[in-house]
């Protein structure tokens, strides 16, 4: 996962790309309204991003000092205690309000994303939808999981015993730039949820997507200083993110991971972080091997590759390989890369020079080192700066930079096997473990390989989507991909502090008066014994 970055305000120029002019909803008006929404002070200095397609220069956006990230702290924490005693039925209401908001102006949400992303209509729409299922699970599920329950208590009947669920407090959330909605909105709602504040960090590039997302929040019912935006570098405010944070939810590289994982076992807080990946998918012998190609294309080149969960490493079983390998081909040749505003296109452009940087690198290396270019390999100047074409690789060694390096990019590497153990061997022959795909025409086999695949989320016959949008179930890492999980009661518990009250009623531990210790002692083992032969727990 890339880390964050503020673009330079200038861009060497490029050709101008079909559709790349931006869209009637991204008004002057709509950019400056969504920037006025950061914690900066009025004569913050300034930093302006890059519209991927052309390089020209997009937003305008006030940089944060940690002074600001201070204020926004001392602000939220007051808010929070308001937030944190509003009923779950309001709660609810906001985040369904917020739903609906997200459907009904989503045109906006996809303008914004791809002004500022580059990727495509089809891959924007995914992040709406997403937000719309997280919204609406924990709006109906947050009932189940926060509400106190009674626990099965020290001595029957004795015992009254109740777990509650208090916020943590104000949760810090730093969101990356590849899925700019669902990454900064998703946290921020189940921690919202759980009766928490939140000041969150969106990656520059990125802002206004999130800054949208914290408009129409607001817009839906949620008390303006519950949830706060600011913007910069890692490097100037991160200190001052983690020093007030009561916990840390964080998206972003390995490296950057275990600093906070650092900083945070030096607070005593807790973290949740979802890193890097080297994604693999398994195409076993009995695959149908039309549909497996199409799940690689699905699986490897959604948002130009810029994705944690997507493939990059593919492993096919040598019986089907040709085959599959020109099945596979074919269809990458015939993906239509570019930049419009609409549904025509199939692979959009990365969004930074870096990423470019980095994808021309390991092509490039592995090249040189002997690996054989099957379907693009080179980057796309004439569409736009940061355009690279689609990339299946072949002959890649471990001496190659890609073949164990997370490329972020459009970029997958195919091998192939002889037996499954070898093809789990080498699927698990990574320190990551955030996602992978297994194809099978048998469902039962597909299941049985993908349960001994190391990753977080395995999809059987699916790319990524299956895993992810079965939001009642956890998703995150294993490994250096990362540390907790989003979705399900893991992705809303985790911004809670459990807490157990014991009610001791009629008798205790002690002995009653009148009863020496040895009797007691007999008593409580009798005690025991029974209890273990009634079958109670």
């Amino acid at each position: 996962m890339a880390t964050d970055a503020i673009l330079p305000t200038t861009t060497p120029p490029a050709p101008a790309a079909h559709g790349s002019v931006l869209p009637a909803s991204l008004t002057p008006a709509l950019i400056e309204r969504l920037a006025a929404r950061v914690v900066a002070a009025p004569d913050a200095a300034r930093v302006v991003t890059s519209a991927p397609y052309t390089g020209a220069p997009l937003a305008d956006l006030p940089v944060s000092t940690p002074g600001d990230v201070e204020d926004a702290f001392a602000r939220a924490r007051v808010a929070q205690k308001s937030w944190a005693a509003t009923s779950l039925s309001r709660r609810k209401k906001i985040l369904l309000r917020f739903h609906d908001l997200v459907l009904a102006r989503q045109d906006e949400a996809l303008d914004l994303m791809q002004a500022e992303n580059g990727k495509t209509r089809r891959d924007a729409l995914l992040e709406v939808v997403d937000i719309a299922i997280t919204s609406r699970y924990y709006a109906r599920n947050a009932a189940r999981y926060l509400e106190p329950k009674r626990r099965r208590g020290a001595i029957p009947l004795l015992t009254h015993t109740t777990e509650l669920r208090h916020p943590k407090g104000v949760v810090t959330v730093v969101s990356p730039w590849n899925y700019p909605l669902s990454m900064a909105a998703g946290d921020a709602v189940a921690a919202l949820t759980a009766g928490n504040a939140v000041v969150q960090k969106p990656d520059t590039q990125t802002a206004l997507t999130a800054l949208w997302s914290l408009e129409l929040m607001r817009e839906a019912g949620l008390p303006a200083d519950v949830w706060q935006m600011v913007v910069g570098r890692g490097s100037s405010i991160g200190g001052a993110l983690m020093d007030n944070a009561d916990y840390m939810m964080f998206t972003g590289s390995t490296a950057s991971g275990r600093k906070i994982a650092r900083d945070a076992g030096e607070r005593l807080i807790g973290a949740s972080l979802e890193l890097g990946g080297k994604n693999a998918m398994i195409v076993l012998d009995d695959a149908d091997i039309e549909k497996a190609a199409d799940g690689a294309v699905a699986a490897c080149f959604p948002s130009a590759g810029q994705l944690c969960v997507s493939i990059e490493r593919l492993y096919v079983a040598e019986s089907i390989r040709d085959r599959f390998v020109a099945a596979f081909v074919a269809r990458t040749e015939q993906l239509k890369i570019g930049a419009a505003y609409d549904y025509g296109i199939d692979v959009g452009s990365l969004t930074n020079p870096s990423q470019l940087r980095t994808v021309t690198a390991h092509v490039d290396d592995a090249v040189a080192k002997g690996a054989t270019v099957l379907a693009g390999g080179k980057a796309r100047p004439d569409l736009g700066p940061l355009f690279y074409e689609p990339t299946i690789l072949a002959d890649v060694t471990p001496g190659m930079t890609l073949h164990e390096h997370e490329t972020f990019g459009p970029v997958v590497s195919v091998y192939s096997y002889r037996s499954v153990d070898e093809a789990i061997e080498q699927a698990n022959a990574t320190p990551y473990g955030l996602n992978a795909s297994v194809w099978s025409g048998s469902g039962a086999r597909g299941r049985a390989v993908a349960a001994r695949v190391h990753a977080g989320t395995v999809n059987v016959n699916e790319a990524f989507a299956a895993a992810w949008g079965s939001i009642d179930a956890p998703m995150g890492g294993m490994g250096d991909s990362g540390l907790g999980r989003r979705h399900g009661a893991d992705g809303i518990l985790k911004y809670t502090e459990p807490q157990t009250v014991a009610h001791q009623r009629v008798q205790g531990f002690t002995p009653p008066a009148g009863i020496s210790p040895e009797t007691w002692a007999a008593l409580l083992t009798g005690a025991l014994k029974v209890l273990k032969a009634t079958g109670v727990r």
